[in-house]
């Protein structure tokens, strides 16, 4: 398998997993709905930029911005219930932002207090007391996995010093608008993204946030520029932990009997188990069997906006997802 056989990957765990199943009825059904949800909402890349904590236009400021937030984009769930207020959160321009939008906050704090989070130079160099000032609560919680996170910046400011020039925008040079190419340079030269794992005796790759990454510049940019990717149908959904809940809910995608309890009483699942292997795997394989579904269908999407329309739906629909358990996985690959 090469290295970037994220699909083939998928394809592999859905066809021999033990615990998680990609239903056949329920892709259909799902491609019927998201099909007609998309249409009538015209969701497109351009939702991206409409979030208040996003960068409102491209810029060489704003890949810089894209690239600190998807180096650090991993592990925002907590044990407490998410309406505990004491659950990890960030204030900014008057709301207490929670999960990842605590993560955008943090930057966003930073840089309006002068902090220059989004350079290599500084953030290569920094303190662990500087950096993790960057990462301060407004709540009792602490941001998870806070040494992580200090340590992932720090290696790839040096990385960006060292290779390419103190800038992401030349590894996207580099890449000559394909997106693959970027996804190769970005988990051959940063090792905090290089998500692959032993499945049943074989190396499969998710590339999470490597892809991830590619995918939020495509969409900022809006296809153009330093965005303009012309493979970009080639990248999957990003395996998380809040998608599968979605693909749960639409009837994508369905965990056994063993799994569904465990999950229900947030047992851990190990990074890297077959368990953790089985539901990225089979979140990646039902996605792309909703977008084969809808292509037939005469709709024309990719993986990227998938991702981003079921993440939007779980987010939007947390309160009445709540019955479908997430699976709690600590790790810094998403």
């Amino acid at each position: 398998m090469s290295p970037l056989s994220v699909r083939e990957s998928a394809a592999f765990i859905a066809n021999n997993a033990k615990e998680v199943r990609v239903s056949e009825a329920g892709v259909c059904k799902a491609a019927d709905w998201i099909g007609r949800a998309m249409k009538e909402s015209n969701y497109s890349r351009k939702e991206w930029g409409k979030h208040q904590l996003n960068p409102s236009a491209p810029s060489e400021e704003t890949i810089a911005w894209i690239f600190v937030v998807d180096a650090l984009n991993f592990s925002f769930w907590t044990e407490r219930p998410e309406s505990d207020p004491s659950r990890y959160g960030v204030r900014w321009e008057g709301v207490l932002w929670t999960g990842y939008w605590s993560l955008c906050a943090c930057i966003n704090r930073a840089l309006a207090s002068g902090t220059p989070i989004t350079d290599p130079a500084w953030f290569a160099r920094a303190s662990d007391n500087e950096l993790a000032l960057v990462f301060r609560s407004d709540t009792a919680d602490a941001i998870p996995l806070l040494e992580e996170r200090i340590k992932v910046l720090r290696e790839c400011g040096q990385i960006l010093l060292k290779e390419f020039q103190g800038s992401f925008i030349e590894c996207i040079r580099q890449a000559g608008h394909s997106a693959t190419a970027l996804v190769r340079l970005i988990v051959s030269n940063f090792p905090c993204f290089r998500d692959a794992h032993l499945y049943q005796g074989r190396e499969v790759a998710f590339y999470k946030r490597a892809q991830i990454l590619v995918a939020d510049i495509w969409a900022c940019c809006d296809a153009q520029g330093l965005g303009q990717f012309d493979d970009i149908d080639s990248l999957t959904m990003f395996a998380d932990y809040r998608v599968p809940q979605a693909l749960i809910a639409i009837g994508a995608l369905e965990y056994g009997d063993g799994l569904w309890q465990d999950l229900s009483e947030r047992v851990p699942i190990l990074p890297g188990s077959e368990r953790e292997c089985e539901i990225r795997g089979g979140s990646i394989h039902a996605v792309e069997c909703i977008r084969q579904e809808l292509q037939e269908k005469g709709i024309h999407t990719n993986a990227v906006l998938l991702d981003f329309f079921l993440w939007d739906y779980a987010k939007r629909e947390s309160e009445s997802l709540k019955s479908i358990p997430i699976h709690h996985t600590r790790s810094i690959w998403y």
